[in-house]
């Protein structure tokens, strides 16, 4: 009689490591001043500025990671600036 054939274990599963939640201030330039919070609860993501007390919020969803508040902060800055150059080139031209 033969052996019974075993099954094969199957492979580890792959851990994800883990996202930052401190960042550099775009404001200060501090390096790792910032940080996000997420309240669930509320749906409510922040983001403050330990050294110039600067913040933003934005509304979050289940899938929201801190890294997205962040990335929506710099965004609207970035928009903001941009708003900012365009309104300077139109009084200037006037």
């Amino acid at each position: 009689m033969g052996k019974r054939k075993s099954r094969a274990k199957p492979p580890p599963k792959k851990r994800m490591d883990k996202l930052d939640t401190v960042f550099s201030c775009p404001f200060c330039n501090h390096g790792t001043s910032v940080e996000c919070r997420i309240d669930m609860k509320n749906l409510i993501g922040e983001a403050v500025c330990r050294i110039c007390q600067e913040s933003f919020s934005t509304t979050v969803n289940a899938l929201t990671e801190p890294i997205d508040v962040y990335s929506e902060w710099i965004d609207e800055c970035e928009r903001v600036n941009t708003l900012d150059e365009e309104a300077a080139k139109d009084d200037e031209e006037d």
